[in-house]
């Protein structure tokens, strides 16, 4: 079953001042814990009126981290470092080939809904996966990006995109990981995002037969941005975090 998310107003979300979002990309792979401490620097600076909102799009190195809903069992080979995190959602995998983007936006100036807000993340999936035919579904109770396997059997699926957010003074920030070509055999180390069922796997734009650059990945991503939240600003150099 489809999400009923789909039939939220995201029209909203866009900033009403008009504002331009920063878009920062980083060349070189970030270290999780360097990250983490951007973020919380930056999301304070946005809740205080000090720093414009900004979209950042990295690469980890292979790692896992577990969110708030996160268990045990669901580390099932510590092959790579494991990161607590305060984001929701359970546990997961980032690494190299996995487009990461992490959303820091005023949702008090937008639009103060975090349902509204996941739903929006996913339509932005959802539209810039479109851009390589790739068809992106919400489903019913599994937060992310789906897409339809009939290859593997009657009911199977596989996640191409994670979510997980995490506000403060309602400043988002963390946000989403769309799989483009990262070795699929390390989500064998974990459940991911708590999902056992063997219908539901994870999979790539390289595994669905779509090969993309990531720069290609990110025009997507920053096309299907501005339709969904508003204008974004030039690039900025990565000496910015």
């Amino acid at each position: 079953m489809v999400n009923d998310r789909r039939s939220l107003d995201l029209t909203i979300f866009a900033s009403p001042a008009g504002n331009a979002v920063e878009w920062l990309i980083s060349s070189e792979p970030v270290a999780y814990p360097r990250a983490v401490a951007a973020m919380e620097a930056r999301v304070t600076d946005i809740a205080a009126g000090d720093a414009p909102e900004l979209v950042w799009l990295l690469e980890h190195p292979p790692l896992f981290t577990s969110g708030t809903s996160g268990k045990a069992g669901d580390l099932l080979d510590p092959r790579f470092p494991i990161f607590a995190t305060g984001r929701g959602g359970q546990v997961t995998y980032h690494g190299p080939g996995q487009r990461v983007a992490y959303v820091m936006l005023n949702l008090k100036q937008r639009r103060p809904d975090v349902r509204a807000y996941v739903a929006s993340l996913e339509e932005w999936i959802i539209r810039a996966l479109a851009a390589f035919n790739v068809r992106g579904e919400r489903r019913e109770d599994r937060v992310g990006v789906w897409v339809r396997r009939p290859d593997k059997g009657p009911g199977f699926e596989d996640k191409i995109a994670a979510i997980g957010v995490r506000l403060r003074r309602w400043v988002s920030f963390h946000g989403i990981a769309i799989n483009v070509e990262p070795d699929l055999t390390h989500f064998d180390g974990i459940i991911p995002c708590g999902v056992a069922d063997p219908r539901y796997g994870v999979t790539s734009l390289v595994d669905l037969g779509r090969t993309a650059a990531m720069a290609e990945v990110d025009i997507a991503l920053r096309r299907a941005f501005q339709e969904v939240f508003g204008t974004v600003s030039a690039r900025l150099p990565d000496a910015t975090m």
